[in-house]
This record gives C-alpha cells, structure tokens and sequence, in this order.
C-alpha cells in the first residue's frame, strides 16, 4: 500500500510537472507539433514550426495509410545551414504550412539517426535528378514509396511543387501509383552487389592499375580532388599514404603530404580552437561550410596520427593535439561520450543565424586584440587580400611552414611559437564572448566508435597515457550503454536514454575500434566483444546471395527495401569496414569462416575498385593485405606491453599485434608464454620467424614493402 501512495503521489507530480511545461511552452510558441517529444535536437529545431511534422516510426507511417495522404518526408541535419533556410522561408511560413498540413503527413527525419531511411531517399532523389544533398526532401505514398524529390526549393517553386503533387495525387492516383512502382524497381536494383564466381586474386599490378586511374582527379598543387568543393577525406589518404609507402611511390607520397599540409593550413582547419570544418567551398582549402562533424575530426586524428608516425611531420603533430583538444572542450561529456557536431551558424548580435559569423574577425577586431602583434599576426595568418572573405572579414588560412616564416621575418622559431600560443589563446578567449554555434549534443555509437579510434592511434603513436584514458572512457560508456541484453547495439544516446536499432555502420566502426584497442592494450576482452558482435552481424544482417552485409538488421520492417552499402565516402563504406574487420578476426581465431568471407567480399568489389578508387580507398586498403607479406607480431610475457609501445613507433600497415602479458588461449599465441622472458614472434599466416626478444630484432624480420 506504501508503494502504490509514493508512486500515485510520483506520478501527480510528474504529471502536474508535464502539464505546467506545456502551459508554459504554449505561452511561449504559437506552434508546438508532435517533434517536442523528440531528444533529436535536428527535429527539436522544427518541434514549434506550424507545420504538423511528425517522427519516423511506425504510427505515422500507419497514420499516412488511414488517412489516405501523402507522405512529405523532408530529412536533414542539426548543422545544415541549407536546412536552416529552408526552415525560415518555408516551415516557418503559415501559408506554406497550411498546404503540407491539408495535403500531406509531414515526416522530418535527422539522417543522422536514421541513415537508413536517409539512403533510400536520397537514392531516390538522385535517380530523379541526377544529384543530392540536404535538406533532401522527398514526396512518397502512404506506403513508402516516393514519387518525387529533390533537395532545397525557395518558397514559391515548394508551394507550386506541393500543390501540382497534392492534385496529381487526387486527380490521378494512378499515375502516382506508375511514378512509385518505376521509382521504387530503380532504388532495389541500384548498387546491386552480384557475388563473384571467380576465383579471387589480387595482384600488384591491379593494385597499381588502381592508383593510375585514380590520379587524373588528384590535385597536386592544393591536395586533395580537383576543384571545389573540397572535401577531406580521410579514407582516401590513409590508403595512398599506405601505398606510397609501401610501393615506395614518391609522387603518391608528396601528393598525401601535400594534402595533409595544405588542410592544415587552410581555413577548413580552425587554427584558433583546434578541428576540422566538413569542406571547404574553394579549390584551396580557404572558406569552410563552418559546420564542425565529429566523424571528420576522428577520422582525421587516425590520419594525422598514422601520418606523423610513417614522417615525423611536427606539423602532424600539432593537428593532432588541437583537434582532441577542440574535440574535448566542445563535445565530450562526462560520462565518455562525444557529441554529434557544432552548427555552421550562430546568432549574430541582433538575434539572426548566420554561417561562419563565429569564426571570422574584422582588422579593426585583431588590431585591438593583438596590438603592436598585428603586423606580424596578419603576415603570419594572411589578414590580406588572400585570406579576406566577405564584407571585409578575414578567415584565417597560411601559406608559409614555420620554418620558411621565420626565414622571411627574421624571428626565432621559439619566439614564433610562444607568439602563436598566445595569438591563440587570447583569440579563442575574445571568440567565446560571442554566440557559440548550436550543438547537436545527440551520441551516435558509429561516430563515437570513430573517435574511439582516433584516440587509440593518438596514443599509440605518441604514448600519451591521456589518449588512452580518454578512450577507454568511451570504450566503456560503448559497453555499458550501448549494447543491449540481445547483444546487439543500439545507435543513439541522450538524455540518458538508448534508442534506434543499430545499422551495420555502426557494428563495423565499434568491431573496428575495439581490435584496435586490443591491439593497444592487449586486453582480450575488448576483442572477444568484437567477436560476439561480428557473430551478431552474421545473424541479422547477412545477405546468403551476395555474401555481403545489410545496412539494415532483419528487424527493420519499416522501409521499402534493405540496402547494401559497398561505396566508401567520407566515412568508409560499412561493407568495406566489415571486410576489414573479418580479414583480421579470421587471423586472431584462426577462423576460416572470417577469412573467407573477407576474400568473397573484396572479391566483389574488385573490378569496381580498380576503377573507382576514390570511391572505394578502404576496399584498397584490405587489397593491399592480399598483396606481399602480411604479418602476425606475437609479443608474449611480462613486459609485452613495453615492448609493444617500442613497436609502435614505426609505421607498419601490413600487420596485426597480437599480445599477452600472461598465458593466452588465442591460436597465434598458444605455447608461446614464458614467465621468464618475453618473446616477439613475427609470424604469416601462423608460421612464425625465429623469436627475438626486443622490437629492433623483429622490425628486421618485417618488410613493409609489396
């Protein structure tokens, strides 16, 4: 009787709570729609637009059947400034409003958090239109099945598109019916993965057939693709920079630094407060899209980190420490887990969202800031005519190595580098009495898993013990909210709540990040995990005709189609990190079961490979695997994490590190521990070189080249 008083009195609260919330929220906004119930801070933006949007789910989609209406399904991101737009001139709009209200179930999806409803849309958009982007919005039947799309519209040709779909679908259903079926036949045969038959091999001279066909698109002089938009992409650079290592191809190497170098300079790099924008709108790397996405910056710590490691690059360096930085002060949280992105707008001082207005500073600002420093402040980050952007606001961008500007200024290396530590601090402090740019605090386990990474070869390169326990903080916030009792993942954290089925992007970057951290710290729990999750992956999301991977696990019942992902983008190809992913494991248990299905998998892709590398670099990478030696290190006894830490200091991409500080029953280091030294066993495919016992020794046995 106690129990049900305390909870009757809980819940009168709540209840009261709720209520005064909402009478509140009333008083506050003219339009409150069903996305206040939403933790996405992407759909949260729209929960008071006097559009009636709803979520993605099975309700609404049921709702769309009932009342016989088309679906509107409009999807974007919390730091798409297209998105904001559009949102002003249209959703915002009462008469816009009212015609999606009358017409349409209105549906806004965060693609972030339902990349798999983001990628059949966008499929279908581009089929139409030959092109996609966001705010990808998207005109289907109560069903599913789209009709029409296209990405951002200006008002007058929205309502105009809106009201000739709403007639054509009272008027003439059947043509809508005919526009679905065509559509939806293109979207289920589009990247079709057809299994190879043929024997699988893979060759030097393939892999050498690949970077020949890629070339033509690589720009030498600014790095990166040719053209603008630039993109980094941080897939692509890791292969070429593994292959011109290892085909000792100077021309592929010069092209990887300069890239790396020129990102570094360039105002796509934020050179007050450490981190990467997600691309810059020129051909040289100067004016982001100010949006900051945590999967950029995680990926290109991994980069800059493997990069310092195979040339000692100071500059790498220095990347790498001012993008964790920038990553810890603006989004982590307490609890290990990394925020989703910082918007490219913030408000300006009279209460308007504007791109870029955070970053960018007028003479007259930095000649008040830095004083008697400005001359030399300005020649260092080009306040001139090569860093102005618009309406005489600079962004900052170099030209110049460290090296060559104190040459031409006649100033100390030291001096220079205490200048610029205080040029940064005192700007970052002056920076932050403005409106910070919006945070998406929403935790995505596939992003989280990238960044995991990073660390991990943060620490590993530098032997930082800071990277690493910031790491292991995220591994485990990863264990202890993210997997479910199924032993499946979840994709989504807020507000201390787990939701969304995963998809196998997100399986393969945690199965990734977790052999990875074994590797750093030869603890076996982190690769059993990935282990049982690879089994999970083989049980909701494999494919028997293709042999490939779902991005979709069989409990998803709600989308017209399941797909399988093979191209690698910004973010490697869920298929291609999987591929990875089995390559190793079938190493580590001896599993042929893995391996095979790597091979089956790369082996599908291969002609594809060879003629789109810059589409499919993370392909490249498990091919190179197949192409010379690829090496097992067995380190076994006491002292094998010191004796790791020795290894880590080279770059070595042909191999995994299989380790134990005690006995181990994993197959490459059975019968190998001794309480009386530790060994390193350089090992092929389990057949093992004479053990040595220091990491100079093995290093003689390893040759890194094809």
């Amino acid at each position: 009787m106690y129990r049900l008083i305390v909870l009757l009195i809980i819940s009168t609260i709540i209840f009261s709570c709720q209520s005064q919330t909402k009478t509140k929220m009333s008083k506050e906004h003219k339009h409150t729609n069903d996305l206040i119930n939403e933790t996405s801070p992407y759909l949260l933006q729209h929960a008071h637009n006097p559009v009636e949007w709803h979520a993605w789910n099975k309700e609404t989609l049921e709702l769309a059947k009932k009342e016989n209406k088309l679906l509107l399904i409009s999807i974007g991101y919390a730091a798409c400034h297209w998105c904001h737009v559009m949102e002003h001139e249209s959703f915002e709009d009462s008469t816009v409003a009212a015609i999606m209200n009358k017409h349409f179930i209105n549906v806004k999806v965060d693609r972030e958090e339902r990349p798999d409803v983001d990628q059949i849309y966008m499929n279908a958009v581009q089929l139409l239109t030959g092109r996609g982007g966001w705010p990808l919005n998207c005109i289907a039947l109560p069903d599913g099945r789209p009709i029409w799309g296209g990405t951002y519209f200006p008002k007058d040709n929205w309502i105009k598109a809106l009201n000739q779909l709403a007639e054509l679908y009272q008027n003439e259903p059947e043509k809508a019916e005919e526009y679905a079926s065509k559509l939806t036949e293109g979207i289920q045969q589009s990247d079709i993965v057809n299994l190879n038959t043929t024997e699988a091999n893979f060759t030097k001279k393939e892999l050498e057939m690949a970077i020949h066909n890629w070339q033509p698109t690589m720009d030498f002089k600014n790095g990166g693709r040719m053209g603008a938009p630039k993109f980094p992409m941080p897939s692509n650079i890791q292969f070429l920079l593994r292959y011109a290592i290892q085909a000792n191809n100077t021309k592929v190497l010069k092209y990887v630094n300069t890239t790396l170098t020129q990102m570094a300079y360039g105002g796509v790099f934020d050179h007050v407060g450490g981190g990467f924008a997600r691309y810059s709108v020129d051909d040289h790397w100067h004016i982001p899209h100010f949006e900051k996405m945590l999967y950029d910056n995680a990926q290109l710590v991994s980069l800059y980190a493997n990069a310092y490691l195979a040339t000692k690059n100071p500059l790498y360096k220095q990347v790498v420490y001012e993008t964790t930085q920038f990553v810890e002060r603006e989004l982590y949280n307490d609890i290990g887990a990394f925020y989703s992105s910082l918007d490219a707008d913030s408000e300006t001082n009279t209460g308007e969202l504007e791109e870029g207005v955070y970053y960018i500073w007028t003479k007259e600002e930095l000649q008040n800031i830095l004083d008697h420093d400005f001359e030399l402040f300005s020649n260092y980050y080009n306040v001139n005519s090569y860093g102005k952007w618009e309406s005489d606001t600079y962004h900052l961008i170099r030209k110049l190595s460290d090296k060559e500007f104190t040459n031409k200024y006649d100033i100390s290396e030291f001096e220079l580098s205490e200048k610029i530590n205080h040029w940064k601090d005192i700007l970052l402090i002056e920076r932050n009495k403005k409106n910070k740019p919006r945070l998406d605090d929403k935790t995505l386990t596939s992003w989280n898993a990238l960044m995991l990474k990073g660390y991990i070869n943060a620490y590993t390169t530098f032997d930082d013990d800071a990277f690493l326990k910031t790491a292991l903080k995220n591994a485990h916030f990863i264990i202890n909210k993210q997997i479910k009792e199924d032993g499946g993942l979840y994709r989504n954290y807020k507000n201390n709540q787990s939701n969304i089925e995963a998809y196998l992007e997100d399986y393969a970057t945690v199965i990734d990040a977790f052999i990875t951290l074994y590797e750093a710290t030869l603890d076996e729990n982190w690769l059993q995990t990935a282990k049982q999750l690879t089994d999970y992956c083989y049980d909701h999301f494999y494919d028997d005709q293709s042999k490939m991977f779902f991005f979709t696990s069989d409990k998803e019942k709600d989308l017209i189609t399941r797909k399988i992902e093979i191209d690698d983008n910004v973010i490697s190809s869920s298929n291609s990190i999987m591929a990875n992913n089995l390559f190793k494991l079938g190493h580590y248990y001896n599993n042929k079961n893995y391996s095979n299905s790597a091979k089956t998998m790369l082996n599908n892709i291969k002609d594809r490979a060879i003629k789109y590398g810059a589409g499919t670099s993370n392909w490249l990478n498990l091919y190179a695997n197949y192409v010379g030696d690829f090496y097992e290190v067995a380190i076994s006894g006491e002292e094998a994490i010191k004796k790791l830490k020795a290894l880590n200091q080279n770059y070595i991409p042909n191999k995994l590190i299989v380790g134990s500080t005690k006995d181990s029953h994993l197959p490459l280091l059975q019968y190998k521990f001794s309480k009386n030294q530790t060994t390193i066993y350089v090992c092929i495919d389990g057949a093992c070189m004479l053990p040595v016992n220091n990491a100079e020794k093995a290093l003689k046995q390893i040759n890194i080249q094809f």
